[in-house]
């Protein structure tokens, strides 16, 4: 079995989206560090298969991490973009989704509102997306 090197695009940028997922996710970094990251290693490759390109012998993976319903409701699912380079062995880690949410929750402390983290940027229309699903889920 060929073993499989994790690289980055941007390092610097991922690794600020990883805390932020520590922080305010920390199953979804329990399981990408201790079972989707080692599974990469030893080339069992997690996730969809978006695309595949035979010339240059790559393939690119959106991995869904485990959330919370409201939050990937309100945000979006917490998801992994990487890029297996099959000839080099090497697997590229591109980002992790929702970037604005997690950017800014690296940059400073993230409020909850209801027990989901708002964005200060965009405050009242987390507000509002978060008090509409509640609405509807009490009907």
């Amino acid at each position: 079995m060929k073993s499989y090197c994790l690289d980055y695009i941007n390092e610097n940028e991922f690794k600020k989206l990883e805390r932020a997922l520590k922080k305010y996710n920390m199953l979804a970094y329990k399981k990408l560090n201790f079972e989707y990251y080692p599974a990469m290693r030893n080339g069992e490759f997690v996730g969809e298969l978006k695309s595949v390109n035979k010339k240059d012998h790559t393939e690119k993976y959106e991995l869904k991490l485990p959330s919370d319903k409201k939050f990937a409701q309100v945000h979006g699912e917490v998801k992994l973009y990487y890029t297996v380079y099959l000839k080099e062995g090497t697997v590229m880690l591109e980002t992790i989704t929702p970037t604005e949410i997690l950017l800014e929750g690296h940059m400073s402390e993230l409020t909850t509102y209801k027990g989901i983290m708002i964005s200060k940027a965009n405050a009242a229309k987390d507000k509002f997306k978060i008090d509409l699903l509640n609405m509807l889920q009490n009907k």
